[in-house]
């Protein structure tokens, strides 16, 4: 029975909160490890190795959990696709809250030697893994169920969870780091962050397990046509859908990963500024991404996906020569301004409209599989941009310029995959129209 306009916005209203509050904890969680990987866990879990070493070692560890995300979302994308979106979102909640909360507990190196990085990696593990299907879902779960004219609005809404998972990672990390001595925090502080993650795990548990499966698949269902296969579905009849979002996803992943961790890391190891001038920098961005966010979905619903997503990779290539030089040489001011102009522009510009975007190119049969695993698999590249810059500013003795081509190329890269891609802001999520992977009527 098709719901009435009441009922669908009531559905709406609590799928959008369950999906902020999910993602929130999911990127809490990740943006925790970003900023500890870069600041704590060098020193604490591979003491022995020197400043860029460890530091190198430390973004490794911060790296498997992306590389194991694509078998998370494969998996998991596989299950949403086949029992429904709400009961894979309960789990991938449960994996990585639980994994956070227990990396906070995990002893350093002096206390349990070779152990301690193991057991950092084991949960790492686990927190990547449930990752890899989280925001897939809650994407999906707000697109099947908004009206299609605002579609972009509310399929951006699972993305101010991410702000709000910043804001609050880099702001608890701050406000712990600012009452303790240095060497407190080094010791013990920096493990409050990680384990209120349990608090923030119950009240998105709480309101996910009140939300009702999405109008798209109780369809699917009564229709018996539930895909018994996706993952094979998606790659036999997506394959342009599924090399758009890889593409689409190498500009998101540098943007966030580039300014987000290796500056962090670079300003504080190479330039000697302060660690906390950076972190106010995020917790900034943060706050102005939950505005900017939804207007840039809205937007998107106006003027296209496309358009709003083009704007934000050609911002973020321009703009990235002019803020190495002023991490360089610009005023504190300066380069916190730089900073959040680069994420609050660049990265949301592509964030926010890439939700609606990446569900509308499945059909509804495979949409959670294939969004999840073609948005996750370039969750390997993520996971190695840390890597690769740290060892290239090794490499260069701590100048900017091959970070900086790293970062351009991959935003070129971006460009081209949207310039080839349809445009699907009119398309409908409940029909299996995109098999034949025709170009939407505004392409």
């Amino acid at each position: 029975m098709a719901l009435t306009d009441a009922e669908r916005a009531q559905q709406l209203k609590k799928m959008s909160c369950a999906s902020v509050i999910g993602t929130a904890v999911e990127w809490y969680d990740y943006y925790l490890y970003g900023i500890a990987s870069a600041l704590i866990f060098g020193p604490l879990f591979f003491p022995g190795l020197g400043t860029f070493a460890g530091t190198v070692a430390s973004f490794a560890t911060f790296a498997v959990g992306f590389f194991v995300r694509p078998f998370g979302g494969v998996f998991l994308g596989i299950l949403g696709d086949k029992l429904g979106r709400k009961q894979v979102l309960v789990l991938t909640l449960s994996l990585m809250g639980t994994a956070t909360t227990l990396i906070g507990l995990v002893p350093d190196a002096k206390t349990i030697g070779w152990l301690a990085p193991v057991l950092l990696i084991l949960l790492r593990l686990m927190q990547g893994f449930g990752a890899g299907a989280e925001f897939g879902g809650a994407v999906v779960m707000c697109a099947e169920t908004a009206p299609k004219k605002r579609r972009g609005l509310f399929s951006s809404l699972p993305q101010i969870g991410v702000a709000i998972g910043a804001l609050a990672a880099s702001g608890s990390f701050a406000l712990v780091e600012s009452q303790m001595s240095h060497d407190a925090f080094l010791s013990w502080g920096w493990r409050i962050p990680f384990v209120l993650s349990v608090a923030a795990l119950a009240i998105g548990l709480y309101i996910r397990l009140r939300v009702v499966e999405t109008p798209v698949f109780e369809k699917l269902k009564r229709e018996g046509a539930v895909d018994k296969h996706p993952l094979r579905d998606v790659i036999r009849t997506h394959q342009r859908s599924l090399l758009v979002v890889v593409g689409a996803r190498f500009a998101d992943n540098g943007v966030a990963y580039v300014y987000q961790t290796v500056v962090l890391a670079y300003a504080v190891n190479y330039l000697h500024k302060q660690q906390s001038l950076f972190l106010i920098g995020l917790t900034i961005f943060s706050a102005i991404a939950i505005i900017a966010t939804p207007t840039y979905g809205a937007l998107s619903d106006r003027w296209g996906r496309k358009p709003v997503y083009l704007a934000g990779a050609i911002f973020s290539g321009l703009i990235v020569v002019p803020f190495f030089e002023i991490l360089q040489r610009g005023p504190d001011w300066l380069v916190v301004a730089a900073l959040v102009a680069a994420l609050a522009i660049g990265k949301e510009m592509m964030s926010a409209p890439q939700a609606s975007f990446f569900a509308e190119l499945f059909d509804s049969r495979v949409r959670y599989t294939g969004f999840a695993a073609a948005r996750e698999f370039t969750a390997i590249i993520g996971g190695a941009v840390p890597i690769v810059s740290a060892t290239l500013i090794g490499w260069a003795e701590g100048a900017y310029w091959p970070v900086a081509a790293l970062l351009i190329a991959m935003t070129c890269v971006t460009i081209i995959a949207l310039l080839l891609a349809p445009e699907t802001r009119r398309r409908d999520m409940d029909v299996d129209m995109f098999s034949s992977m025709q170009p939407s009527p505004e392409h």
